[in-house]
């Protein structure tokens, strides 16, 4: 067994020499003609040099190397072997990550006997994901995968239906982008369907960051179905449609803000004052808001900054910052202040000119001030 540290382990060292035994051993308890010794020497070769997901590859190469029957009986095994795997909590680490590669390999080696291996990574992602192993099928066999993905979605294991969802994200991290999704989500629209009040976090979240993705390309088509998952709605669909929308609320969207309980349309004044009217990098200025309620209601505001940022090329490009959620009540007045600085960072190239602020309340602008950058 992996030794145990008080120092949580890099991800990529979740797949090492002890791991690899292991692994070695549960094969050969299904395959009794799997040569444990050469996989164990073939896939620790250099592995210290390797980043996760060359370790994954490497061994999934081996594996296939080495295993050498048909890819239908290599399934057979492969689902038993899913089946009785020694602990399948998604968050014990090692034991997880280890069935990555079983995984990978079952995922590229599967692609000419699609039916068999769709089948078989419904079993292994319970062990720790194939959302990434399912993603080439999306693309070369729609049809046939899109039909398992609409069953998994009400399968009644957990990682099964978050499979549906996470397979199917249009932007999935290291996973590449599915092209045709990108371009017409209705397809991942109809399964999310089936996902929108479902009762595991686990799958909330996916749901919701495939929202996320959707949104980044199709933002009105988001706003448009989170609008109708709002009618009748349970807590856990909410709590999904808050998340989903999250890129949106942060670039500012107006239209995402009445979906999560703020006011429509607010009814306010806002003065705002810079106290700098120029800058050199590495300073700072406080912006100075004040709103006045113009409204015989209480109101529910977002209240956000956007900076519209000097480029190379004299052109501005736009930067929200989050500032406060509040709560207006009628006819009420609220001093805000925020300090907003210059520094230098590795993450932004500043250049100098005049850059322009403006508030924005509930993703509309209510007013803006403007100041100057010097470099030098």
């Amino acid at each position: 067994m992996p030794a145990e540290t008080n120092a949580a382990p890099l991800l990529k060292d979740h797949i090492n020499a002890g791991s690899i035994e292991i692994l070695a051993r549960l094969i050969k308890q299904y395959k009794p003609s799997f040569p444990a010794d050469e996989f164990i020497q073939k896939s620790t070769d250099d592995l210290e040099a390797k980043p996760l997901k060359s370790r994954v590859s490497h061994l999934s190469t081996v594996l296939t190397e080495l295993l050498i029957e048909d890819y239908s009986d290599t399934a057979k095994w492969l689902k038993q072997l899913a089946d009785n795997w020694p602990d399948k909590n998604i968050n014990k680490g090692w034991y997880s990550f280890m069935a990555w590669p079983l995984i990978d390999y079952a995922g590229k080696q599967g692609l000419h006997q699609p039916e068999t291996a769709l089948d078989l990574l419904s079993h292994l992602t319970r062990l720790f994901t194939a959302e990434f192993a399912i993603r080439p099928y999306i693309d070369q066999h729609f049809e046939l995968t899109y039909h398992h993905l609409l069953q998994w979605s009400q399968d009644a294991d957990e990682h099964v239906r978050r499979l549906a969802s996470e397979g199917m994200r249009p932007r999935l991290p290291w996973g590449g982008h599915l092209t045709a999704l990108k371009l017409n989500p209705q397809p991942i629209f109809t399964v999310l369907n089936y996902l929108k009040d479902d009762h595991s976090r686990y799958v909330q979240k996916s749901v919701a960051n495939n929202l996320n993705d959707i949104s980044k390309d199709h933002p009105q088509q988001v706003i448009e179905l989170c609008g109708d998952w709002l009618n009748d709605s349970t807590a856990q669909r909410r709590w999904i449609i808050r998340h989903g929308l999250r890129s949106l609320i942060k670039a500012g969207e107006p239209a995402v803000f009445p979906l999560l309980g703020f006011t429509q349309k607010p009814r306010v004044q806002v003065d705002l004052v810079l106290t700098e009217q120029q800058l050199k990098l590495g300073e700072s200025l406080v912006l100075q808001a004040e709103i006045h309620s113009a409204a015989d209601q209480t109101q529910v505001l977002v209240v956000d900054y956007r900076v519209w940022h000097v480029k190379a090329n004299g052109t501005t490009t736009a930067k929200v910052y989050k500032w406060k959620n509040i709560e207006l009540l009628a006819r009420e007045s609220i001093r805000l202040s925020k300090s907003h600085g210059f520094l230098k960072l590795t993450t932004r190239q500043y250049y100098s000119g005049r850059h322009t602020f403006e508030i924005l309340i509930n993703g509309v602008v209510y007013n803006q001030a403007s100041m100057n950058l010097l470099l030098d």
